[in-house]
């Protein structure tokens, strides 16, 4: 049987892929340059980077929990091959091929510059604040299970804890991803080993605009709301950030305010201690707008645990978990710059 109708003419034009597809192709023109330092011209072809990266976002927005099943989507699935750019008779990959050259874009901090991109676009269009901003960090579960976090074999002479005091992840290691830690984010709630990914919003549309992730610790949290404030800012201009309780911390607020960032952040206070921010701040309206437009980081936290496969990662390590992550912080941009740019039908 011959068929002379592409997989363009399959997919409808309301398609909301459609309009994904041509912001995803904007942004990996303009990464053209990365691709041709990752490639070298020599030797058998590889996985085109644009067609790899690509397939990832599907995996992404489809929740395709392994590179195996995703494969064999490709296979088979029109609507993932057109995405792609495979020809229907277009033989595809094998996983572990996948694999092994979705580690080459790690190592050329893809991820991070396709982000980049993709905000750029929003920027163009007016839909991203360069003043306001909300950071919270949320728990990723490792891939690996607690029985496997046994004690070390050399532990250090000095711990890890404020005093110099050794915890238990100074005399303990998982053995299946070493760089997971016994954590939890609230009183009740049970240890796992987990990473922290963190993001920075803005606050006119709720475009993440940077991503990280941290082992588990209070510290990291704060110090990545630090890292992520100097990165899109770098002490140029005032901006605002908000955030909750748990970043209401001497230390933090005096290093955001010499990057000239005013912390909106919630006030803890209980018997134990008051806040760290007073009337200078809290006076404003500007910083119950903050509080206010602080909620809606949540919702990028549950769409990338629920779509995005963040809620227990699929990888191993910080590094490519952190790539994975950013790529996730993507999709999320390309499908809310998608909504919002075009009309309703």
């Amino acid at each position: 049987m011959f068929s002379y109708i592409s997989p363009e003419q399959r997919v409808p034009v309301e398609h909301p892929l459609r309009v994904i597809r041509r912001m995803t192709d904007e942004a990996l023109r303009g990464l053209s340059a990365e691709f041709a330092v990752l490639y070298s011209p020599l030797g058998r072809p590889s996985i085109a980077p644009e067609k790899l990266l690509r397939a990832l976002l599907l995996q992404v927005f489809f929740t395709v929990r392994s590179e195996r099943m995703l494969m064999e989507q490709l296979d088979y699935n029109l609507l993932f091959r057109w995405f792609v750019g495979l020809n229907m008779d277009e033989p595809v990959w094998d996983a572990t091929v996948f694999s092994k050259n979705r580690q080459r874009l790690l190592e050329g901090d893809i991820a991070q510059a396709f982000l980049g991109k993709v905000l750029e676009q929003a920027k163009q269009q007016g839909l991203l604040s360069s003043e306001h901003f909300t950071v919270d960090g949320t728990l990723l579960e490792a891939w690996a299970s607690v029985k496997s976090y046994q004690k070390r074999e050399h532990p250090p002479q000095q711990g890890s804890g404020s005093r110099g005091q050794i915890l238990r992840r100074d005399t303990h290691e998982c053995q299946t991803d070493p760089e997971a830690h016994l954590y939890r984010k609230g009183k009740g709630e049970a240890f796992k080993l987990s990473y922290l990914g963190h993001v920075l919003m803005e606050n006119r549309n709720g475009f993440p605009v940077a991503a990280r992730v941290t082992t588990a610790s209070p510290s990291g949290e704060w110090g990545a709301a630090v890292d992520l404030a100097a990165a899109v800012n770098g002490g140029k201009r005032r901006i605002t950030l908000a955030a909750d309780k748990a970043y209401d911390e001497a230390t933090t607020i005096a290093r955001l305010r010499q990057l000239k960032v005013t912390p909106h952040f919630n006030k803890y206070e209980n018997e134990n201690r008051s806040s760290h921010l007073d009337g200078r701040t809290t006076r404003h309206a500007g910083y119950q707008i903050s509080i206010q437009k602080r909620k809606r980081i949540e919702h990028i936290f549950g769409w990338l645990k629920t779509i995005g496969m963040m809620r227990k990662v699929r990888h191993r390590g910080q590094a490519l978990l952190e790539w994975m992550f950013t790529l996730a912080v993507s999709g999320y941009n390309l499908v809310r710059m998608g909504r919002l740019t075009v009309p309703a039908t």
